[in-house]
């Protein structure tokens, strides 16, 4: 059993911006996947039964997205989680692999860690950074351009397929796969 989270933050202003990419594909997986939807109002969070394991959209906002992981993760004695994120120090479009490690100043990190510690393995999905430091909360909180939109649902449906290989595959084994079909 494992739980996936998709980062983001709940609401329609925030729907379609970069940091709202692991929503999309939680979405995604939603889309291909028989799902039950199960609303408990103490996890924070729109979550979903799929198979043997769960689907979350934390809905605290992404400062506060361990918050709702912990919840699920402790009701439901989960002991494997996958959390799917945007990454500023990744191009657009790419998609990395990684167990561990730090939060790179990613706030959703932040409070992932701090609930959960940071044993969990990271779907890291590249948008680009701003030419400024200072112009790095305004980025994330914008759609992506016009040119992005056009490569978004290739690149979601890639990242959904290296999910559903996560759950029967080693992080390194998924890196390795997704490198040979060229994402």
């Amino acid at each position: 059993m494992m739980l996936i989270v998709g980062l983001g933050n709940p609401g329609s202003a925030y729907a379609s911006t970069r940091h709202n990419i692991g929503f999309m594909v939680i979405d995604e997986l939603t889309r291909r996947h028989s799902v039950q939807n199960i609303s408990k109002s103490s996890f924070e969070g729109e979550l979903f039964k799929m198979g043997q394991h769960f689907l979350l959209k934390p809905t605290t906002f992404m400062n506060l997205s361990g918050r709702s992981i912990l919840a699920v993760k402790n009701f439901y004695k989960i002991d494997d989680v996958i959390v799917i994120h945007d990454d500023l120090d990744l191009p657009f479009g790419a998609l990395r692999f990684k167990s561990g490690g730090g939060h790179g100043g990613h706030n959703g990190l932040k409070s992932t860690d701090a609930a959960i510690s940071s044993e969990y393995v990271r779907v890291r999905m590249g948008i680009g950074k701003p030419e400024h430091k200072s112009q790095v909360a305004d980025y994330v909180l914008h759609p992506f351009t016009s040119d992005e939109q056009t490569k978004l649902s290739v690149w979601i449906a890639n990242a959904a397929d290296a999910v559903e290989m996560l759950l029967n595959n080693s992080c390194s084994d998924v890196a390795a796969k997704c490198s040979s079909k060229g994402f």
